[in-house]
């Protein structure tokens, strides 16, 4: 028999007369788990309780029959398992954001990330016992706000089409990405499509924990068939090579007598994120200036605003992903909004203008 815990509507518990609230799954096996998620989301206000479940196929159930707009799924549950389930969760409520509850074993971010990967919006680690504090709670709830608004919006107006600036005549000799909330599927959907072999190097910041960095790189190496690897302080950059921000450094190039080199720079950003796309945008805006390509895709805040203004005002071009395929438009909305992209496409549309840049550049 599922566990489930539902909504009193006799008492007015976790009930939103008006229709509006985030509505919140919580699927986990532990009876822990699921009591201290329940009653965080009943505390606070404008989240909705839709039901806290002890295994995938209750939710799968649910989901069939309830509006539910943001899943805090884990993995490794008996039966089916969370992994397994993510698929057919995203598939019975497409306008639903999964926020994948994870361990911190090497297994368990080996599936984070292939989770992330395959179309869970963000992650959130399992805390250990009695770490379920302040700061884990603001953080869960802040998350759970941010996908559950954009879950929100099925009806919302177009947008105002972004003012474009036009981007660089010179051809692109290097590739930045950076992206943080849904960003690792997001990043697969822009790769997969990217014609190989295009003769510069690519960077990628991605908002990710230091533990899920190596399974991070492993996979996009083999969606990318590019060598892919955390960023070193001292390496060359190559040519076809894709060089990720490690977790507790931000990624920037500088000139070297043999070549451009990476550093790794421990510094505050301004963004207060670390790694952040800020430093590693300015860095190529001086090392490559219009030959530099930045590309801000899905993600909450606004990291990427302050280093694409330097690197346009360096001659260089930024791309955005669109408000549509963005699990959250926070980062390359700041962009867009700004008027700094030359672009604002699907990642899978941002690939093709990015092969062009290039090849040809903007002329």
């Amino acid at each position: 028999m599922n566990s489930i815990t539902t909504i009193d509507t006799s008492s007015g518990a976790g009930r939103d007369d008006r229709g509006f609230g985030i509505r919140v799954l919580v699927v986990d096996d532990s009876l822990i788990v699921r009591s201290v998620f329940s009653r965080l989301v009943e505390e606070e206000d404008g989240l909705v309780l839709a039901g806290a479940l002890s295994n995938a196929e209750g939710a799968l159930q649910l989901l069939a029959s309830e509006r539910v707009d943001v899943v805090l799924l884990d993995l490794e549950m008996p039966g089916m398992g969370g992994m397994a389930a993510l698929p057919q969760v995203l598939a019975k409520a497409p306008n639903a954001k999964v926020l994948v509850v994870s361990s911190t074993t090497a297994d368990g971010a080996e599936a984070t990330v292939q989770a992330l990967a395959q179309g869970a919006a963000d992650t959130l680690q399992k805390p250990t016992s009695g770490g379920f504090d302040r700061d884990y709670r603001e953080k869960l709830v802040a998350k759970i706000r941010a996908l559950g608004r954009r879950s929100l919006r099925r009806e919302v107006q177009a947008p105002a089409a972004p003012v474009l600036r036009p981007a660089s005549r010179r051809r692109a000799e290097i590739v930045a990405i950076g992206a943080s909330t849904g960003g690792i599927h997001a990043i697969g959907q822009l790769f997969n499509p990217l014609p190989r072999g295009l003769g510069v190097p690519i960077l990628v910041t991605q908002h990710l924990l230091p533990s899920f960095n190596d399974a991070f790189c492993r996979q996009l190496g083999e969606v990318s068939g590019l060598p892919t690897q955390a960023a070193q302080d001292g390496m060359l950059l190559q040519p076809d090579h894709v060089y990720v921000a490690p977790g507790k450094a931000h990624l920037v190039v500088v000139k070297g007598s043999g070549g451009h080199v990476i550093r790794l720079d421990k510094r505050p950003a301004p963004s207060g994120c670390k790694p952040s796309v800020d430093p590693m945008f300015a860095s190529i805006a001086m090392t490559h200036g219009p030959a530099a390509l930045g590309v801000v895709l899905t993600g909450m805040g606004r990291d990427g605003t302050e280093g694409a203004i330097e690197l346009c005002q360096a001659g260089g071009t930024i791309l955005a992903q669109n408000e549509a395929s963005s699990a959250v438009w926070g980062m390359p909305g700041s962009v867009a909004r700004a008027g700094l992209a030359s672009a604002v496409l699907h990642p899978f549309d941002l690939a093709t203008k990015v092969a062009r840049l290039v090849a040809h550049g903007g002329g």
